[in-house]
């Protein structure tokens, strides 16, 4: 190859550095503009029968699997999710961001030990590669109280209790928003559903029964985010050059075990492929996009793939999302799973619980504090 061609191949690509619970990590990415993502990249799957039908989980997971271990990323639909629960829950999303910031921020983060409540546009810096996330968020997290299996909240074990961080302050600064808890709860709750029925689902595309996740969710990670990213000016959006200058959210993977994401039709989301080129993972009515997170890649020894992803809307147009991340509950320790290890594929990973995980993330991301979740003893 003659140095001309040489360096037209480098300028192609660029790189990026990424957090990560082991530090910085570094990819090539190229600077292609990005293209739509084709059906065998990030298929969309057909969950019916996931909650009552133990046959269809098992196939359901055949499917998944191959997902899992290409992309990491994939749509499904009859997913269960009513569409009148999410409707309402954008209804309410919306309500909540168009009040002015001085009323957002009475619950702002700045009042939480716990990640939890508002945060503003810039307050995160995800990818040092890339500008400054540029969005604006309400976060709340696992309440045993809301729990759509209920609970005994006198019996819950005193190992769980330190590592519950949900706070009643994001509810009651949101009281003046009309049907809010109520709305944004009960998509939480659907969620919450959906996501220990997929869980039943990963585990069989391990080879292992169905219920090994049981005992891992029973108080688990489970994250609700709202998600509002305004819309460029329209000479900023005039001006867009195709580099990274108006993140949504920078380069990242998720830090937990699997996200659920309903995102509205702006669409916005880019996937890094195996290629080293962002794909976009456009909106499809009535579904929902399944990413794998870091914390499953380790236990799955790799086989399972957390992909890196953005989002990235260079137009004028509003973008609302949802996520819902899910993790194991944070006091369990947890190991490479068995069945993903023997004599030519060694654990690459030592046991470790999924709150240390997310606490060793979440003090290389926040801008502002490092949140208090307590060590293991």
């Amino acid at each position: 190859m003659s140095q001309a061609q040489t360096a037209t191949v480098a300028e192609a690509f660029t790189t990026i550095k990424l957090t990560s619970g082991h530090g910085p990590v570094y990819r090539r990415v190229s600077t292609a503009k990005p293209r739509n993502c084709r059906p065998d990249e990030i298929p969309v799957i057909d969950l019916n029968g996931i909650y009552d039908d133990a046959n269809a989980r098992k196939k359901i997971a055949t499917v998944v699997k191959r997902a899992v271990e290409g992309s990491g990323f994939f749509y499904i639909k009859n997913h269960g999710i009513d569409e009148k629960v999410i409707n309402k829950a954008h209804q309410a999303t919306v309500k909540f961001f168009a009040q002015s910031l001085e009323e957002k921020q009475k619950v702002g983060r700045d009042k939480s030990a716990h990640y939890n409540g508002f945060s503003g546009r810039g307050s995160t810096h995800i990818s040092p590669s890339e500008s400054r996330d540029r969005k604006e968020s309400f976060m709340w997290q696992y309440d045993p109280r809301f729990d759509p299996e209920p609970k005994d909240l006198a019996a819950i074990p005193a190992e769980v209790k330190p590592y519950l961080r949900h706070e009643d302050f994001v509810w009651d600064g949101t009281a003046q928003v009309p049907g809010f808890q109520s709305a944004i709860i009960t998509y939480w709750q659907s969620c919450l559903r959906l996501a220990r029925n997929l869980a039943k689902v990963f585990a069989l595309c391990q080879d292992l029964p169905e219920d090994y996740f049981d005992r891992l969710t029973t108080y688990p990670g489970a994250d609700g985010v709202l998600n509002y990213y305004p819309g460029l000016s329209a000479d900023d959006a005039a001006a867009v050059t195709g580099l990274p200058d108006h993140v949504g959210i920078g380069s990242h993977t998720d830090l937990q075990c699997f996200t659920l994401l309903w995102q509205d039709q702006v669409g916005g989301l880019q996937v890094l492929n195996s290629d080293d080129q962002w794909i976009k993972a456009p909106p499809i009515p009535g579904t929902l996009v399944v990413n794998i997170g870091d914390f499953l890649m380790r236990m799955s020894n790799d086989r399972f793939k957390s992909t890196v992803h953005r989002v990235y809307n260079p137009t004028t147009t509003e973008r609302y999302s949802m996520p819902f991340f899910f993790g194991f509950n944070f006091n369990e320790m947890c190991s490479v799973l068995p069945t993903c290890v023997d004599d030519a594929h060694p654990a690459k990973y030592e046991p470790i619980s999924c709150g240390e995980w997310v606490r060793r993330r979440f003090e290389m991301v926040q801008v502002n504090k490092t949140i208090d979740i307590p060590a293991l003893p």
